[in-house]
């Protein structure tokens, strides 16, 4: 069985700031860290890998330092990680991601093929949830979003069984192979690496793919193939301190009940 999933570098959004001049995100302010919830989606893979066998590879799009999640990743127990890597790609948007990774993903199965892909719900840094079915609409696969379980996996049949959370609780699918799944975080508990695989992580050289390589479109890639773009970000303000009543327990219900009453009239 071969899962690919997707991974993606961003900045810790417990420590990000933004630059009050210039109301953009400040991402020297914060380290890089590996997506949290594609962090849950590797380990998915990996559970899946130890229960039927096979192989997991990470693909990320971004500068070369992200190769960092790709040893992160493979800590985790994947097997190999793609780093999509060009200035061609620079300014692209989800739209443009989702193709980047798909062509990516395509040149993957020319060489082997997969039977799962496996993206995070969303990136901390967008919170958009799109890349996923992007890739899945692009590559013509079934997507089963916001994943909770995955009850089974049956790779003869080539069938897979998920619960996937919906506004009024939850739904149980069955799906054909291959498809994609975007997972949540309560799917899994992170494992801890082991001393192997941390110095294989170590000593892991990704290879590095450009626009040539996955015969990218020009224009569907960085600001060309970007119809979103973001005019500015800036931080909520800050909430007021609420009011305190204090006094005796009968005081205080009274003045609540007095101003509750004053608004209602």
């Amino acid at each position: 069985m071969h899962i690919v999933v997707c991974i993606k570098q961003v900045p810790d959004a417990t420590a990000v700031r933004i630059d009050p001049k210039t109301n953009t995100l400040d991402r020297s302010s914060a380290p890089a860290i590996l997506n949290p919830y594609d962090a849950h989606a590797v380990q998915e893979a990996v559970n899946l890998k130890r229960l039927h066998g096979g192989k997991v590879t990470v693909i990320t799009m971004g500068p070369m330092q992200a190769k960092d999640i790709i040893r992160k990743s493979l800590e985790l127990g994947a097997d190999e990680g793609v780093l999509l890597s060009d200035r061609a790609f620079a300014g692209s948007d989800t739209l443009a991601t989702s193709y980047i990774l798909a062509k990516g993903i395509s040149k993957i199965r020319s060489q082997e093929p997969i039977d799962l892909i496996i993206c995070g719900k969303q990136a901390i840094d967008g919170d958009t949830a799109q890349v996923g079915p992007g890739i899945a609409r692009r590559l013509n696969l079934a997507q089963l979003t916001y994943v909770q379980k995955v009850e089974s996996v049956n790779v003869t049949q080539g069938e897979i069984i998920v619960h996937r959370r919906i506004d009024q609780g939850h739904e149980v699918v069955k799906a054909k192979l291959p498809c994609l799944l975007t997972v949540e975080k309560e799917i899994n508990e992170l494992g801890y690496s082991s001393l192997p695989e941390m110095l294989r992580a170590a000593k892991y050289k990704a290879p590095v793919w450009g626009v040539d390589t996955i015969q990218a479109e020009a224009s569907y890639i960085g600001l060309k193939g970007s119809p979103t773009t973001v005019r500015k970000i800036f931080a909520p303000p800050q909430r007021m301190g609420g009011e305190r009543i204090s006094g005796t327990t009968s005081d205080v219900i009274n003045t609540l009940v007095s101003r509750l009453m004053e608004k209602l009239t």
